[in-house]
């Protein structure tokens, strides 16, 4: 494996360097002008930010071709160049952790899956450092294999976890699903891996890869709803991803929806979760068809075999979802939102439910909100991380 090299810094550190940088990152390639006019800035800030990046190998400039007017030279767009930097993002689950290698595109190089045989930290940490090594060699392969002369840098961790995640200390606060407290696993996973390190949210870490790199791009107010274990909801609001000032933030999860129902285990009753939850659909089935179930994978064949009760189960869920949907636009308006998730597997068992709900508990104009289906792969989340990082090189205000 590579030897740590001594930390790289990104070239420039305003706001307005930082704006144009992410700019042309989510919405590149683009023209000066039109940096200018994306990110609200003038032109001459724009040249002054992008001169040191291009310098300093972050962003190059290409002739458009396809723009070349009848006369003269043709107009130049400017793009970051991926390879110039390596990011790793890292997803703990409660029984794997997935680990991707990513450019500083967020384009994943590679993708590991490794099983998680204890919970405790100590053991999290070892197999997150035995999973970073991994990674760093498949880099240095890879560049072995293209001849590369210098070796392309990995610049920084990001590490996503569900639960109560303090982004700026570093700290995870509580995450129910690996019984943690209070575990400081920026500063322990540095130590362990000799990278700079970032932990958030994973919930608000995909958010990030969607806001830069996915169905977000270019929206200055939207959220990420995601249904699985939990019911999780990310938001941007203003360009900026909300932790608010606890870090909990979006937890529609917790959003009440009927006082009447069942208990949830954050100690309320009726909680979106306590509906709609992957555990609580299980339970839910088995309760009202008698069948003993595995996981939520045998309830969704359940449901699809047309067996009386489990349909039912996940129409309550999808009317627990849109109203939590719906809480969100009458809140904040956003101009989408997005839902994702491994509970998508059921989503055509609850889908109709999620728009009935969701129309009928939307106010006025909030119902105009783009409501967006997107299945994504497990290792999207790692890659959330991986912004995480990313986001974290590039920008001192987060």
């Amino acid at each position: 494996m590579r030897p740590t090299p001594r930390a790289e810094t990104f070239p420039v550190n305003t706001p307005a360097a930082s704006q144009v940088f992410t700019t042309v990152l989510s919405q590149g390639p683009l023209a000066r002008l039109e940096v200018a006019r994306r990110a609200g800035l003038s032109p001459a800030a724009v040249t002054k930010a992008v001169r040191p990046l291009i310098e300093a190998g972050y962003l190059v400039e290409d002739a458009d071709e396809a723009a070349r007017p009848a006369l003269g030279r043709p107009a130049n767009l400017v793009r970051v160049d991926g390879g110039r930097a390596l990011f790793i993002g890292v997803k703990v689950t409660g029984d794997e952790i997935i680990g991707v290698l990513t450019d500083l595109c967020c384009r994943i190089r590679v993708a590991r899956h490794v099983p998680l045989p204890d919970r405790a930290p100590k053991v999290v940490l070892a197999s997150i450092a035995d999973l970073v090594k991994e990674l760093l060699a498949e880099a240095d392969g890879a560049q072995a294999r293209t001849q590369d002369q210098d070796p392309v840098p990995v610049l920084g961790l990001g590490i996503a976890v569900s639960g109560d995640v303090d982004r700026g200390e570093g700290t995870v606060r509580y995450s129910p699903f690996l019984e943690w407290r209070d575990v400081p696993l920026a500063e322990l996973a540095a130590m362990t891996t000799g990278l700079p390190v970032t932990v958030d949210n994973d919930v608000r870490a995909l958010t990030v890869a969607e806001q830069w790199f996915g169905a977000g791009a270019g929206l200055s107010d939207f959220a990420v709803v995601t249904v699985g274990a939990g019911i999780g909801c990310g938001l941007v609001v203003h360009g900026r991803v909300v932790a608010g000032a606890h870090g909990v933030a979006g937890e529609i999860g917790h959003v009440t929806v009927d006082p009447a129902d069942r208990l949830c285990h954050c100690g309320n009753r009726g909680c979106v979760e306590a509906i709609a939850g992957e555990a609580a659909i299980v339970r839910q089935i088995r309760e009202a068809t008698g069948v003993e179930l595995a996981d939520a994978a045998e309830a969704v064949a359940l449901a699809h075999r047309g067996v009386a009760g489990a349909r039912e189960v996940y129409a309550r869920a999808g009317e627990a979802i849109g109203r939590g949907i719906a809480t969100v636009a009458n809140l904040l308006g956003p101009e989408r939102v997005i839902i994702s998730g491994e509970g998508l597997a059921a989503y055509d068992l609850f889908a109709e439910q999620i728009r009935e709900a969701f129309v009928a508990a939307a106010f006025g104009s909030a119902a105009q909100c783009d409501v967006l289906t997107r299945p994504l792969p497990f290792e999207e989340w790692a890659r959330g991380a991986a912004a995480t990082a990313i986001q974290s090189f590039i920008r001192a205000d987060v």
